[in-house]
């Protein structure tokens, strides 16, 4: 006759363990009113590991009926699933494991913490270590462009919809606040930035036309320089550190307090909310900041040419007028829209990358940072190809 050791026979909640037949029996309600009093009898019931022997060794195949379970829990439900793991640590093979249909997704939830444990990948040594690693950076960077287009196409579509949806209505006032934030306060570090670059410029432009007795040339060489390139591309760079940085650090604190989870259960979209108030704001901001950083740049190039080579004012803005036209402004000018959109795209999208913990906003700023700058000086480079090629 097969001997059944009963452990705990509570009217509520209990357990029974036929250790002959292998099958650990349940009923019950397994609620955490109960857990203090089964977690201490589980914890100390004998399991019958790899040495046990006679009336402690459990034969075969262990099963687990549950089936008599009237209640259940997390609390309960974890017990369980730590004497599982307990049987099948002693050396027993947990078989048959019959629980109620209704408590079988509870079950399956708490169980995916153990089968989604993260394991350490062996990096090889040497040569492979290196190709390794390239081949991972390679693989990160193409999931991230083909994840950063998607988000653009997702921006883009939702834009149109804002747009041609009637009963819409563009958040004005958290749009000037952002050209408030990324264009007016930005104006002291811009204006300064650009005077030094301008001067700094102009030094070693005249140092180097010395030479050649074409030192009123130097003012040729800042006009253009200032105007195409270096006066946007600075302003670009500056605002990518500076708002682009901020937006990232912004709504990745909005993702570590599931302020956007709230938003998402009231029904707000958190494009038209977070997203497209950032974006036309910086778009209308940079190409200002361009102008003004433009302007800056050239008297900090007055300034050097005025005490360095002696020129005045007057000679300058003559030469000036000679060396650059108005196109040669514009062009300087028309980039920034596209700067912007590339840094504000870039400055969301890792906002909403962020996990929830507080190293990830740092981690994800600092990407967004060298994103931005590392696609704003590409888009210059390839704008720079196509004005070459359409010979403006």
């Amino acid at each position: 006759m097969t001997s059944i050791e009963t452990v705990s026979d509570e009217p509520e909640a209990w357990f029974k363990l036929d250790r002959e037949g292998g099958t650990l029996f349940l009923g019950g309600a397994w609620t955490i009113a109960e857990s203090a009093r089964l977690d201490r009898e589980l914890s100390g019931l004998d399991l019958g590991g790899p040495g046990a022997e006679g009336a402690n060794k459990i034969k075969g195949e262990v099963s687990i009926d549950a089936s008599k379970v009237s209640r259940l829990d997390s609390a309960g439900a974890w017990l369980v699933l730590r004497t599982r793991r307990a049987l099948e640590a002693a050396g027993s093979n947990v078989g048959t494991f019959a629980v109620p249909d209704l408590y079988k997704p509870l079950f399956e939830t708490l169980d995916q913490e153990r089968q989604s444990e993260p394991h350490k990948l062996r990096i090889p040594t040497g040569l492979r270590g290196r190709l390794y690693k390239i081949g991972r950076a390679t693989m990160h960077a193409y999931h991230q462009t083909i994840s950063m287009l998607g988000y653009l196409g997702r921006v883009t579509v939702e834009t149109g919809e804002a747009i041609a949806s009637p009963g819409h209505k563009m958040r004005v006032a958290a749009m000037f606040h952002q050209v408030e934030e990324t264009g007016i306060n930005a104006l002291p570090i811009v204006g300064l930035l650009a005077f030094l670059i301008g001067v700094v410029l102009a030094y070693q432009g005249a140092d180097q036309l010395k030479r050649f007795g074409a030192e009123v040339f130097t003012i040729n060489l800042l006009g253009v320089g200032v105007l195409r390139e270096i006066g946007g591309l600075i302003t670009a760079i500056i605002v990518a550190g500076r708002s682009g940085s901020a937006f990232t650090a912004q709504i990745g604190s909005m993702r570590v307090n599931e302020e956007i989870d709230a938003m998402q259960t009231m029904g707000l979209n958190t494009i038209d909310t977070l997203v497209l108030p950032r974006i036309i704001g910086l778009v209308i901001a940079l190409p200002l900041l361009t102008f003004y950083s433009d302007i800056m740049g050239l008297i900090g190039g007055a300034f050097m040419c005025y005490f360095q080579l002696g020129i005045t004012i007057p000679v300058f803005m003559r030469q000036l007028a000679e060396a650059v036209t108005v196109n040669t402004m514009l062009v300087g000018l028309i980039k920034a829209p596209v700067f912007a959109l590339v840094i504000a795209l870039v400055g969301c999208y890792e906002g909403f990358q962020v996990e929830r913990n507080a190293a990830s906003v740092g981690m994800l700023t600092t990407r967004s940072v060298v994103e931005g700058i590392f696609l704003v000086i590409v888009m210059d480079a390839a704008f720079s190809v196509m004005f070459s090629v359409l010979g403006i």
